[in-house]
């Protein structure tokens, strides 16, 4: 059975992804009326997507 281990890079993409999510989050809350808060959710889905992928590939 073949291990995989967890690099330092894909960890800190991770987190840099995800922090970039955060943000997204956040503009979703400050936008909430207007199309703002349209592109906050999609900031928030793809930056939550990648880091999760980022994690893996790396």
């Amino acid at each position: 059975m073949a291990t995989q281990t967890e690099t330092d890079k894909g960890i800190g993409l991770g987190l840099a992804l995800g922090a970039l999510a955060v943000i997204g989050a956040l503009v979703m809350l400050v936008g909430a009326p207007d199309v703002t808060a349209a592109w906050g959710f999609a900031g928030a889905v793809i930056f939550s997507s990648l880091a999760v992928v980022g994690i893996h590939l790396s």
